[in-house]
């Protein structure tokens, strides 16, 4: 986490004065006269409330950004992480201490209410989609932007040329770790018929290894947030209730801050544990007949955040993943697109709007600016209340020349 997030500075740092320099831009036939620049412009104060999963890079996404475009930035971070959030503050006013555009405030979802009411310019959220919700009812109080994350249900397709081995250990580490909470992290997997049993087998096995626990030899730790625990628990029933069956673990696994791996399979699409983000260690692991019901299957939710595909033909990945109804997708590995710095990073539908990290990223936290310059004047008198007859003539014919069928 840490790695990334210094990567993402860096990136930031190094591209933002190319990426928001003023551009000379085409004027076209009809403003030929004119000479045409777009810029870039901070916003203002960007506020960015941030989550508790990943508390320095999921943060770090919109504070530098924001930062590298120009703006100053209040953060308001989880609750239950403001000890990081307070450290990156104290780091940055050591270094920076005659610039305080950096400022962070603690406290519970009043003071993000609060933030949001303050005049900050926009506003980068990342959490989950009913909070999303709240904050953009208060931010259309007053016309503010919000450019949000917030959350997914990420599938992954093993095709039956993938390798197997190679698949199965990304599927482990994107469905637990972080004890499965993840944004990005994997919930869904969806396994061609001929691979799906040594698939599903291989996987087991693999997860069965994993320890759960609180010391630093666990394979990965407690749940952080204690009602997360209830959701998890419900989806693992809804799955079983109705027609699943747990190949690992099962409900006996969620205990009161430790949810042990579960692995679950032939669970129907209508159910909570393939529609709704579980945000625990568990994963559905279905069988399709092919790619083409694996594509639907994995655009058959409300989310569009990331995916992920393994095949060992590189084009076929690539045409499945323009299929994906999302907004980022590895081929042959987990979360590939969140390690490069020069990638956007966002979601669409339920996984919210707007982008953080690469060139959109910078873009998101700043205006664009036209600017025209007349080099010299129009020879066609159009924008004048006495326009002659002769140029509106000449006019006509121009554009049914530019734009005539």
């Amino acid at each position: 986490e840490v790695m990334l997030a210094v990567e993402h500075l860096d990136w930031a740092a190094k591209n933002a004065k190319k990426v928001l320099k003023p551009r000379k831009v085409p004027s076209g036939l009809a403003g030929f006269n004119q000479a045409a620049t777009l810029e870039y412009k901070p916003l203002g104060v960007i506020g960015v409330i941030g989550p508790w999963n990943y508390p320095v890079y999921t943060p770090m996404g919109s504070i530098a950004y924001s930062l590298a475009a120009g703006n100053a930035v209040v953060f308001k971070p989880s609750e239950l992480t403001p000890g990081v959030a307070k450290w990156l503050e104290d780091k940055w006013n050591s270094i920076a201490p005659t610039q305080p555009v950096f400022q962070v405030i603690t406290g519970l979802g009043e003071t993000g209410s609060a933030l949001v009411r303050s005049g900050v310019d926009k506003v980068a959220f990342t959490g989950s989609g009913p909070t999303a919700r709240k904050v953009m009812a208060v931010c259309a109080e007053s016309l503010t932007p919000l450019v949000a994350e917030c959350g997914g249900k990420d599938a992954m397709i093993v095709a039956a040329d993938a390798n197997i081995d190679e698949a199965v250990e990304f599927a482990a580490f994107g469905a637990f770790g972080n004890a499965g909470q993840t944004c990005a992290g994997v919930e869904r997997i969806y396994v061609e018929e001929p691979v799906y049993r040594e698939f599903l087998d291989k996987l087991t096995a693999t997860v069965e290894r994993a320890k759960p626990g609180g010391d630093e030899n666990s394979t990965y730790g407690p749940m952080t947030l204690p009602r997360q625990v209830d959701i998890v628990r419900s989806h693992i029933q809804d799955a079983l209730s109705s027609g699943g069956k747990a190949v690992l673990g099962g409900l006996e696994s969620v205990q009161e801050r430790i949810v042990e791996p579960v692995i679950l399979t032939d669970v129907p699409e209508t159910s909570a544990a393939v529609r709704e983000e579980t945000f625990g260690p568990t994963v559905v692991v279905n069988r399709v007949r092919d790619l083409d019901e694996a594509v639907e299957r994995a655009n058959g939710t409300n989310y569009g955040l990331g995916a992920s595909i393994f095949t060992r033909d590189k084009k076929k990945g690539r045409r499945l993943a323009e299929r994906l109804r999302n907004g980022m997708v590895s081929v042959n590995s987990v979360l590939g697109f969140a390690a490069i710095a020069s990638l956007p990073f966002g979601g669409i539908g339920e996984s919210g709007f707007g982008r953080i990290h690469g060139a959109d990223g910078l873009r998101e936290f700043s205006r664009p600016k036209s600017v025209t310059v007349a080099r010299f004047g129009s020879p066609l008198e159009l924008m004048s209340l006495e326009r002659p007859e002769r140029h509106l003539k000449i006019a006509k014919i121009m554009l049914e020349y530019m734009h005539g069928r």
